[in-house]
């Protein structure tokens, strides 16, 4: 009996490399990873109260929370890797309008923080986030230091993809 040779799980099959099926399917694992996060987030905060935010909304209310520190609008695209400033803009003249977060000139330069709603919102969005998430995370069969490592690889990976993007505007 000849063994069926198994087929790589890809979205896109022009675009597998025969040197390198896996970061096909990497890739694919990727985007669905990344729709079902982006949708996650987006219930998470719905469920925390606040429904009209997407998911860039969402990750820059956690970032401009983080650590409690008022932060430039440049800090926070490099946080969370945005290249666009504009969307982070956008999202923080959304965000302040909800008075989630409130802005502080200093000089010629504006620092954004979270204000006492959006703190609260945030600390909402983590509980529902422990209830729903983080107490599920057993059923992966993986523990954090495994969880730590897959973190470490998708952060460098990061740094792929963006070197071989500036490769790829100079074609």
């Amino acid at each position: 009996m000849s063994e069926k040779k198994k087929q790589p799980i890809v979205s896109s099959s022009h675009l597998v490399s025969e040197k390198s099926t896996e970061l096909s399917e990497l890739e694919y694992g990727l985007i669905i990873a990344g729709n079902a996060f982006n949708r996650w987030i987006e219930r998470c905060m719905t469920a925390s109260g606040m429904p009209d935010l997407n998911p860039t909304d969402i990750l820059i209310l956690h970032n401009v929370n983080h650590r409690g520190r008022a932060k430039k609008v440049a800090d926070i695209c490099f946080n969370l890797n945005i290249e666009d400033t504009h969307t982070a803009t956008y999202s923080l003249r959304k965000l302040s309008k909800l008075e989630l977060v409130e802005t502080e000139r200093q000089g010629k330069e504006n620092f954004f923080s979270t204000t006492v709603k959006g703190e609260a919102l945030c600390l909402r969005y983590k509980e529902i986030r422990e209830d729903c998430l983080v107490d599920s995370l057993g059923i992966l069969g993986a523990g954090n230091q495994e969880i730590g490592e897959l973190a470490k690889v998708l952060r460098s990976l990061s740094g792929l993809y963006d070197q071989a993007a500036r490769a790829a505007s100079s074609l």
